[in-house]
């Protein structure tokens, strides 16, 4: 009987100690389903694999892949048996869109995310997707192509399958840019299936029809290869190059084909497996997840495709290595979880205790050292994806620099424009002085000179829009009259195609806060687009409306053309948009930036079509709506009217205005230049209206440091410093740093102009240069010279707190400042002591302030003091008197009279007024 209890006791004891070992895992366990659409080719396989790898790093992951084996019918069953499974997330990638998004919408529906890689449903009712952009591997395959433009291309596209996402975005975003460029010859498409067999006999066929092709864009490499084989079989394959997409790395891979010459370019398109199971885990996890997840694409050429193929290389070792590491740790944890069993059933039996603790501790061991193994490789691989990372980054930094390219070289065109219209309008002035009547060949080179300088300002604007560069300038305009002035810029061209073309308001004394130079381009680009497509003998109005008992103004712009299709009204202001009945000549960027300029005055534009288009300007009264650095006085504008526009002449753009000014008042130039007839002429024409300071070089230094002249021309060979060296000294000089320097020399290359710009020259002009071009360069030199004294005045405080500008100007008012703050409460604070802190004569600082500030330096001092006063009235308890001698003032009487001089109101009003 005590055996038997013994016994049960022992059969007791084992089975606890068995059930105890059993391995549990307390995390729930993830089941995902994935239908992949095909395993036949090696992209398919390496997302496969990629998933798997990523999902063996979660123990409680369940990974089913389905293959679709490209039969629609079959995906959809799948995602049927998914979505009555119940797994807790689907992973699809489409066969085709369309019939694959209602069983989305059905999973959606039952509660299970749905994350869609690759290729995309006809709508976003999905979870989120994962996948590259493919409108932008179109784009960078057609950029690739208009790159190494010359005068005519002939270009051929070969699609993938009919109907897949991928297939229509791809030729999408290649149109997008292709399209742009008519010497660029579109041959044909070729419609393929992802598969070399589906393209090579209607690629045959075409090319023997056709003849030899300069590019071919094929929507895979292995399509692409195909391509390369029916090429290479007509003879023709030297002739014709190939772009393909994938850029998979392998024998047969894009990469490879590339560096063998196959192909010119593929576009890698990476898989996002381990990204589709990393974001499933975060969908999961309730983690906020992007609807689109877009990964990143780069061009492989045989730049960089050496580059490329060594790290996939790298990264595939360590994905294997990382794979049997996996493998290794799951084995040890199995023996672990095993020996531990073994060891805790034999506890019962004493005599193999010690036995299997040490094997225990060796087991424990073991795992250790392999989790540290393992840990090192994580290590890395994260290595190896961050070299990828920089890649990807220095081939975006080289993309950026290409836009920057022809950003540059647009700037470049704008100079010889600007010199063919001033050349224009001299021959145009010659010939009025002569009583010759103006050819109509210079009015048609006048009219085209602006017509291709408003496109090249058109282009640089949106780039400045898609960077965000703009801020608007407000100021308070007389709207009729600003659009009188551009309608008089029309009626000459109205007159002539008779065109009826009027312009109304209900209220000719209103005023608006506009930035004139964005409406303005706003008002050109609405009017160019209506005259361009009114036909002769039309009609075009401007309306100005003011709603009298509202805060709104609406500005109509109607003409009688060919209109706007109703179904394309939406895509109007949609950058590089062409209407189907569009037959002319356009960028398609003007009406995209007219609507960017007038949501910068946060108004509205919209457009109507019926009969004709109207276009309709929805703009706020008054300035609430803008921020206070955003609205500037600006001078009033010139009545147009009186000024006559029968030759089609206008005020010149952008022109700046600095005459009126008295001779004591009158600026001064400083001439550094050792030709006697330049300086004679020079002086001659700009002594009129500047005080002209005349240096042979010898002497240019002294007399700078001597008189601190407004602005000062240098020649740049000079007998004994070079105008570089001039400039250099000036700019680093604190007494002479702010004043502007105009170079003026002979010298036209690149390496010159870039070292006048790094020695601080504020304008490179070379000779021989227009004389209308220098005086209007000196009077913006000045302007804004005027522009930086009005921020510097207004901004007392808080040029302290900003550290953006960086250069002298900002540096010696920040140590003014200082100065000045340190001995706020030093009644005995004077100019020469400022001067002697600042280690420069009292002389140069008076010279310096003056010139930089328009103040004096004690009225600077004491708008300190009184500004510093004022921040103190708001934001501290003082007394009046205590505050008046933290600020420096010998009496309160003598504060409270400086502050109402300044400020209106005496300290004590003014804080009561708080």
């Amino acid at each position: 009987m005590r055996f038997q209890s013994v016994f049960f006791l022992f059969i007791v004891v084992f089975i606890s100690i068995f059930h105890s070992c059993s391995y549990r895992n307390d995390e729930a366990e993830i089941r995902i389903g994935f239908s992949q659409a095909m395993i036949a080719d090696e992209w398919r396989q390496s997302m496969n694999n990629a998933m798997e790898l990523q999902a063996s790093l979660y123990p409680n992951v369940t990974l089913s892949i389905s293959n679709a084996d490209y039969n629609v019918e079959n995906q959809i069953k799948q995602l049927k048996e998914f979505i009555a499974a119940d797994v807790d997330i689907i992973i699809v990638s489409p066969i085709q869109s369309k019939p694959i998004t209602p069983i989305v919408e059905e999973a959606m529906k039952a509660g299970i995310p749905v994350l869609v890689v690759d290729r995309k449903t006809d709508n976003q009712k999905y979870t989120a997707y994962v996948g590259a952009d493919n409108i932008e591997v179109g784009r960078n395959a057609a950029k690739i192509i208009v790159s190494n433009l010359p005068d005519s291309l002939k270009v051929v596209e070969i699609r993938g399958l009919a109907g897949s996402s991928p297939a229509e975005e791809r030729s999408l975003g290649f149109h997008q840019i292709l399209d742009k460029f008519p010497s660029i010859e579109f041959m044909g498409t070729i419609q393929g299936d992802w598969e070399k067999e589906s393209i090579t006999g209607g690629f045959k066929e075409l090319l023997q029809e056709i003849g030899p092709v300069d590019y071919v864009f094929v929507h895979n490499d292995r399509m692409a290869l195909g391509a390369w084989e029916v090429a290479r079989n007509l003879g023709i394959e030297d002739q014709i190059k190939i772009i393909g997409v994938d850029g998979l790395n392998g024998p047969n891979g894009g990469i490879q084909l590339v560096k063998e010459g196959v192909l010119n370019a593929t576009i890698l398109y990476p898989t996002g497996g381990d990204e589709a199971i990393k974001t499933a885990l975060k969908i999961l996890n309730d983690e906020i997840v992007p609807v689109n997840n877009i990964l990143s694409t780069t061009v492989i050429d045989r730049f960089n495709a050496e580059i490329m193929q060594n790290q996939l290389n790298k990264i595939n070792e360590q994905q294997t290595l990382l794979e049997s590491q996996v493998t290794a740790v799951k084995r040890q944890k199995e023996l672990y979880y095993s020996q531990n069993n073994i060891l805790k059933i034999i506890l019962g039996f004493s005599f193999i205790i010690l036995g299997l603790a040490v094997y225990s501790i060796y087991s424990k061991i073991a795992i250790a050292k392999k989790n540290r193994q393992l840990e090192l490789t994580n290590r890395k691989i994260t290595v190896q994806r961050n070299q990828i990372e920089k890649i990807a980054n220095e081939v975006k930094e080289s993309n950026e620099a290409r836009m920057n390219f022809f950003t540059g070289l647009s700037h470049e065109f704008k100079t010889p424009i600007t010199l063919i219209m001033s050349s224009i309008e001299s021959l145009r002035d010659w010939q009025r002085q002569k009583g010759f009547k103006t050819g109509f060949e210079v009015e048609l080179i006048q009219n085209n000179s602006n017509r291709l300088l408003r496109l090249i300002n058109n282009l640089l604007d949106f780039r400045k829009v898609e960077d965000q560069k703009f801020n608007v300038r407000a100021s308070k305009t007389n709207i009729f009259k600003f659009s009188n002035n551009i309608f008089s810029e029309f009626k000459v061209e109205a007159r002539k195609r008779g065109i009826k073309f009027n312009i109304t308001s209900n209220n000719e004394d209103l005023e608006l806060f506009i930035d004139r130079n964005l409406m303005d381009k706003v008002y050109f680009n609405l009017l160019s687009n209506a005259f361009k497509f009114t036909p002769d003998n039309g009609r075009i109005d401007i309306e100005i409306l003011d709603n009298l008992a509202g805060s709104l103004v609406t500005i109509h712009f109607k003409d009688n053309g060919i209109g706007i299709p109703e179904n394309e009204l939406e895509f109007v202001f949609t950058p590089f948009f062409k209407g189907s009945n569009n037959r002319k000549n356009s960028s398609g960027v003007g009406l995209h930036l007219s609507k960017q300029f007038v949501e910068l005055h946060l108004g509205k534009i919209e457009v109507k079509s019926h009969h004709g288009t109207e276009f309709i300007i929805t703009l706020f009264k008054g300035d609430t709506h803008f921020n206070e650095d955003q609205i500037v006085v600006d001078p009033e504008l010139v009545d147009t009217t009186l000024i006559n526009f029968s030759d089609g002449i206008g005020l010149e753009e952008g022109s700046v205005g600095l005459e009126g000014q008295n001779r004591e008042e009158q600026h001064s130039i400083l001439l550094i230049e050792d030709n006697r007839d330049l300086t004679f002429f020079l002086n001659n024409k700009l002594g009129s209206e500047y005080e002209m300071l005349i240096s042979d070089g010898t002497d240019g230094l002294a007399m700078a440091y001597e008189h601190i002249p407004d602005v000062i021309l240098c020649d740049v060979n000079l007998p004994d410093k070079s105008g570089f060296e001039i400039c250099q000294i000036l700019k680093s000089d604190l007494r002479t740093s702010h004043i502007p320097i105009i170079l003026l020399t002979a010298l036209s290359n690149k390496e010159s102009f870039i070292k006048g710009l790094e020695c601080g020259a504020d304008l490179y002009l070379t000779k021989p240069f227009n004389y209308s071009i220098l005086t209007q360069s000196i009077k913006s030199l000045l302007y804004n010279r005027e522009k930086l004294r009005y921020y510097y005045t207004n901004n007392i405080h808080k040029i302290d707190q900003v550290h953006s500008f960086g250069d002298p100007e900002q540096l010696f008012v920040r140590q003014l400042n200082q100065q000045i703050k340190t001995n706020l409460d030093n009644t005995n604070f004077s100019v020469e002591n400022l001067a002697d802190a600042l280690n420069i004569s009292r002389v140069q600082l008076y010279r310096k302030v003056k010139a930089m500030l328009g103040i004096s330096v004690s009225d600077y001092i004491s708008n300190y003091r009184l500004e510093k006063a004022k921040s103190m009235l708001e934001s501290t308890n003082y007394s009046i008197s205590e505050i008046g001698y933290a600020t420096g003032f010998s009496s309160p009487n003598y504060f409270s009279t400086a502050f109402k001089g300044k400020f209106g109101v005496t300290p004590g009003a003014y804080k009561k007024s708080l």
